[in-house]
């Protein structure tokens, strides 16, 4: 599983696939959620401006992201 560090919370779910090298682009990681390939804590997530929050879990493309919010 690979931690990764958000600087604001809640961040968006495509965000996070987009920056993290998981979708090539904004519209490719919607597009992926809205096709049911995204998974959230374990349940299929669909909403593409879904809000993520520190201990979340994302899982797409067999990788496994874990959340976590940086620390001043």
């Amino acid at each position: 599983m690979r931690e990764v560090t958000i600087t604001k919370e809640p961040t968006e779910l495509y965000k996070i696939l987009k920056f993290e090298g998981l979708a090539s682009s904004g519209g490719v990681a919607k597009h992926v959620i809205a096709e049911g390939e995204v998974l959230l804590n374990g349940v299929v997530e669909t909403q593409k401006r879904k809000k993520i929050i520190s201990g979340d879990i994302i899982e797409f493309a067999g990788e496994k992201l874990h959340i976590q919010l940086a620390s001043d």
